[in-house]
């Protein structure tokens, strides 16, 4: 189970799109910042700051390969962000299920 404080900084780094799309790049196979930078098309700088936030939030693996920093995600931190997320969607899901088998119920019992 993930601690409260350790999702909100998840969440927090994942409220950025670049750092969305970096998540999602990094989730298909390594790559190294020059790479992310020109596939994001951010500037060198602004890519590492955002990788540096996601690697905070413990979102982001990285491994040096001689001078090179090689990045993937991180998917079994990104569970405990799903789980929250499935929790709440499930719970309206839950409800509207309720709503519309009362509406349904109400609708059989006028037509009797």
């Amino acid at each position: 189970m993930t601690d409260a404080a350790t999702l909100d900084a998840r969440f927090r780094a994942l409220a950025h799109p670049a750092r969305r799309e970096l998540v999602r790049l990094c989730a298909q196979r390594e790559h190294g910042t020059g790479e992310l930078a020109q596939r994001t098309q951010l500037r060198q700088a602004t890519t590492s700051q955002h990788l540096r936030v996601l690697r905070d939030a413990q979102l982001l693996t990285v491994r040096s390969e001689g001078n090179r920093r090689l990045y993937r995600t991180h998917t079994d931190h990104l569970r405990g962000v799903r789980d929250l997320l499935d929790e709440l969607w499930g719970a309206k899901l839950l409800a509207l299920k309720h709503a519309a088998e009362a509406r349904a119920l109400s609708a059989t019992e006028e037509g009797s």
